[in-house]
């Protein structure tokens, strides 16, 4: 949904996180709520992208959901209600992020798999750990694969760390380098 609304529009995914802007006006140097006739045609396009926000959301909703929202006035309002109804407090995502992190820290590549496989099991464990907001730099997680590489892999690891930048290293030039090694045992 967060791609949907920057994609759409970006000001819309602003209103959703931030909140809409409160149109005031200086009364007596007090700010007060401006009525709607007080409003001008760039406040009518803030409350307008509001709208949008708010129907985009309810759109992606069902009656269910719907009625646990329906009573919030603000786009905000929806996004904070359905965050905390799916992804729950920072202690909650915590708590989600544990088995993940657990699940990468004790990777380790299967005697009988290839890199290939070895790396979509890998991936699936970094896309959850991303989706719940913790991430790795690429350096990190090329030294997490080549940790994990079997003993035949050793001297190529070696080679790997002394002539390669890995913080710029592709993980897919792990899986050519497989094929190659494949290759060449089929020749012999």
């Amino acid at each position: 949904m967060t791609l949907y609304l920057q994609a759409a529009d970006y000001a819309m995914w602003i209103i959703v996180t931030k909140g809409p802007k409160i149109l005031t006006k200086l009364v007596d140097n007090i700010n007060v709520s401006k009525t709607e006739d007080e409003c001008d045609e760039r406040d009518h396009k803030l409350l307008q992208v509001n709208a949008k926000a708010k129907l985009t959301l309810v759109c992606g909703l069902d009656s269910k959901e719907y009625n646990r929202i329906s009573s919030c006035d603000s786009a905000k309002q929806i996004w904070d209600k359905l965050e905390v109804t799916y992804e729950g407090t920072n202690q909650v995502k915590e708590s989600r992020i544990d088995m993940p992190v657990h699940s990468y820290e004790l990777f380790k590549m299967n005697s009988d798999e290839s890199i290939s496989r070895m790396f979509t099991r890998f991936t699936e464990i970094v896309n959850s750990l991303k989706s719940l907001g913790k991430t790795y730099t690429n350096n990190e997680l090329v030294r997490k694969i080549l940790r994990c590489l079997p003993k035949n892999w050793e001297a190529n690891v070696t080679v790997i760390i002394e002539a390669k930048d890995l913080s710029t290293l592709g993980l897919d030039e792990l899986m050519t380098h497989e094929i190659t090694m494949k290759r060449h045992e089929d020749v012999e």
